[in-house]
């Protein structure tokens, strides 16, 4: 199968629209780079099935491709009302309670006690989606009286944001961990942890989570947003979860929250994925707005290693229109003769290793050499992150001796990976990586590679070394 002719990757969301072989192979031939599954919906069986196909694909296409368990977190929803639904007015009182009688006009079930004991006089509940809003005017231990500020329908089970405090939470509901085993047995390769509102939070959920996979964390809360460089010091990747995030803080903040987040990534060199109503016209229509357009090429001129469809591909009904017209818009964005030269022109944090140095010196020396290819071996990906992270407008592969780290770094900007043997000598890295590019049609006959590696080689953290290689018909020239 061709390379994607493109640096930044597609997120595609699994759904009832894309459950059958068919359609899950449309999405990735037509552009679709890593599939999340979202435990949110759908049961195990459902997402097993997907899992199965995906592998399958892999071995059909020769193409590793990555798979990110989402798990769904503490949600907050009221109860039932008697009519199902009532109409909340401007400057009424309504209180939330722990009376599990179903609501009216003046109250409603709340069965979430934690919310009971964080909550204070003057911060703000929003209900469906921000639409209904209400500030707190006194509380006890079992009701809070609210005056509603912006009015409208609230019914059976809505959900609620509660975006001025800090909850004591459970970070891992035994929902996420009924899920977490699926994801763990069906060994996907993120996991994605949904509304973490500190560093503490995030290290706790961790422990439960296996070293092996990688830990992506969804930024959905404010409050995550006042810890975001040690959240993402201490995570993977991140996702900027802009639909809840969007309920919980003004709109005009959230474009300033994203850049901040594509910002802290690429400091710490972590991949960094931009989601939530990216093309959300497409779910009906089989074309986007202007303004949605506009809105993902911004994440991709801002250096983002992902979009992410959601809706669009899990239940929309133009699947596969949406993937390829996420494809097109990155192209285009990406045929900008000014899209690298903003993205490479980035202040980051240098940290003054062996790794770093080599990983600078290979964007330079491809410029210098001209260069059309870098190579770069590394047993976890840490490596191929570093490389990547410097935005080289040239391939980039990595080559590891794990699969689950070709895996997981299919996510990362610019990156194609491959699976390899052992090596022993420098000799025979030029050779596996001079025939890896041959092989994937990246290079040809005096054409230029930069290969990197760790000597000693299979050795953890050692990237130490810096070769070029010119392809002479079958033999390469050091």
């Amino acid at each position: 199968m061709k390379l994607r002719n493109r640096k930044a990757k597609i997120v595609a969301t699994l759904g009832p629209a894309c459950e059958t072989e068919k359609a899950i192979e449309e999405l990735f031939l037509s552009g679709a780079d890593v599939f999340r599954l979202n435990f949110s919906h759908g049961d195990h069986e459902d997402h097993k099935k997907k899992v199965t196909i995906i592998r399958d694909l892999e071995k059909k296409h020769d193409r590793y491709i990555c798979i990110l368990g989402d798990l769904q977190g503490p949600k907050f929803r009221v109860g039932k009302f008697l009519n199902v639904k009532e109409q909340l007015k401007k400057n009424q009182i309504f209180t939330f309670d722990q009376n599990k009688k179903d609501g009216d006009s003046s109250r409603v079930y709340l069965p979430h006690k934690e919310i009971f004991k964080s909550i204070a006089i003057g911060q703000r509940l929003l209900v469906n989606d921000g639409k209904v809003r209400l500030k707190v005017k006194s509380k006890s231990s079992s009701a809070i009286k609210c005056v509603v500020t912006d009015g409208g329908e609230i019914s059976n089970n809505k959900g609620l944001n509660i975006p001025d405090t800090k909850l004591d939470l459970k970070i891992i509901t035994p929902k996420d961990k009924k899920d977490l085993e699926l994801a763990i047995k069906l060994d996907v390769d993120w996991i994605a942890l949904s509304f973490i509102q500190t560093t503490k939070d995030l290290v706790t959920a961790k422990k439960l989570i296996p070293a092996k996979f990688k830990v992506m964390v969804k930024v959905e809360k404010p409050s995550a947003m006042e810890e975001i460089e040690s959240i993402t010091e201490n995570c993977d990747g991140i996702m900027v979860a802009r639909g809840d995030l969007g309920v919980e803080t003004n709109p005009e903040d959230v474009p300033i929250h994203q850049r901040t987040m594509v910002a802290a990534c690429r400091k710490f060199g972590k991949p960094c994925i931009v989601a939530t109503q990216m093309l959300e016209s497409m779910i009906d229509s089989p074309t986007p707005t202007r303004a949605e357009a506009s809105d993902v090429a911004t994440a991709v001129f801002q250096g983002v290693d992902a979009v992410m469809l959601s809706a669009e591909s899990a239940a929309g009904n133009y699947p596969k229109e949406s993937v390829e017209m996420m494809d097109k818009i990155i192209k285009r964005v990406e045929s900008d003769p000014k899209y690298l030269a903003n993205i490479q022109n980035y202040n980051l944090n240098v940290v003054k290793t062996s790794t770093e140095a080599i990983a600078t010196a290979a964007l330079e020396v491809a410029n210098i050499a001209e260069c059309n290819c870098i190579a770069t071996f590394s047993q976890t990906g840490r490596s191929v992150l570093r490389v990547a992270r410097m935005r080289p407008d040239v391939t980039l592969i990595g080559l590891t001796t794990n699969r689950k780290v070709a895996r997981q770094n299919i996510l990362t900007w610019g990156t194609f990976m491959d699976v390899v043997d052992e090596i022993s000598s420098s000799s025979e890295m030029v050779d596996r990586a001079c025939k890896i590019a041959k092989v994937r049609k990246i290079l040809k006959h005096g054409d230029k590679i930069i290969i990197t590696a760790g000597v000693p080689f299979g050795k953890v953290g050692t990237t130490n070394t810096l070769r070029i290689a010119k392809i002479i018909s079958e033999s390469k020239l050091t």
